[in-house]
């Protein structure tokens, strides 16, 4: 069986992209379930699928984050790994697919946790809003505060690889320089500004809608809004680009991992194992090798 991957918000879980793409266990919030109901869950994913993958954005309350780390410490378990993502709503819910996808693949379980961290750096996620004026994510200058109050204005927002914003109209932000198709969650912003101008302007392949996580609005600090993150939605594209990855032994738990940080218990790649680490790179679309 596959690896298990789990999320804490159903609207996570997008519609898989092809019929091998398995679903996400769902775990509940310490108010709609008992701390035993969790354990006994927690327990049958390990029994099923021999380790389990929580991930988890950085927004959720803080009684849901200590109930995952209390259910694995309960269960004294290091078959479980707890992911904090520190991206967008719909950030989070492309790369829990694209985990998805590759808990299917001839990955361990450790690769396939610590790729999150790898493949996060080829989410462009950011949303379009009419107001900036509660964007706390962000950075956002006084001048760009001032134009929120004016009626009309809309601003193009990139959370992740790297904060941008702009004002519509006056500049574009800059997007992937590699292949990749573009979901939209629509909000209470009416505009087909993701179709008809993102799209083409960062050569998205395809553009696909889906329904707004219900965390978006506050995570943006506005209800009108339109999320979007472009992503790459080829299993054989990431499984290369995850294979180009060298793999380490963690020192602590002794799961295999890539990049500099165990995805299972957090330990970091030993300092003097860094300088064989090789990274692996898009350009044009197509997985590189560099070797550092």
């Amino acid at each position: 069986m596959p690896t298990a991957i789990a999320v804490t918000s159903a609207d996570l879980v997008l519609p898989p992209t092809d019929h091998q793409t398995p679903t996400a266990a769902l775990l509940h919030a310490p108010d709609a379930q008992s701390l035993d109901a969790a354990l006994a869950d927690m327990t049958v994913l390990l029994e099923q699928h021999g380790y389990v993958i929580a991930v988890y954005p950085a927004t959720i309350p803080l009684a849901h984050e200590r109930r995952l780390h209390t259910v694995r410490s309960v269960l004294e378990s290091d078959r479980i790994a707890c992911l904090k993502l520190d991206l967008p709503p719909l950030g989070v819910a492309v790369l829990v697919r694209q985990l998805r996808q590759l808990s299917v693949c001839d990955f361990s379980p450790g690769v396939v946790a610590s790729a999150a961290r790898l493949l996060s750096h080829y989410i462009y996620a950011g949303a379009l809003l009419n107001s900036v004026t509660k964007l706390d994510r962000v950075p956002v200058g006084l001048k760009s505060h001032a134009k929120s109050w004016v009626p009309g204005s809309q601003f193009a927002v990139l959370a992740n690889p790297a904060p941008q914003l702009v004002k519509v109209g006056s500049g574009e932000l800059a997007g992937p320089e590699f292949s990749t198709q573009l979901l939209v969650g629509k909000g209470q912003l009416q505009s087909d500004w993701a179709a008809s101008e993102l799209a083409p302007a960062w050569q998205a392949q395809g553009v696909q809608e889906t329904a707004l996580p219900s965390d978006s609005p506050r995570w943006w600090g506005t209800s009108r809004l339109i999320e979007f993150a472009a992503y790459l939605p080829d299993i054989s594209v990431l499984y290369q680009l995850v294979s180009s990855v060298r793999r380490e032994v963690c020192i602590w738990c002794g799961i295999e991992l890539i990049g500099d940080r165990c995805g299972f218990c957090s330990a970091p790649l030993a300092p003097a194992e860094n300088h064989t680490h090789t990274a692996g790179v898009l350009i044009q679309g197509a997985p590189m090798h560099q070797s550092s």
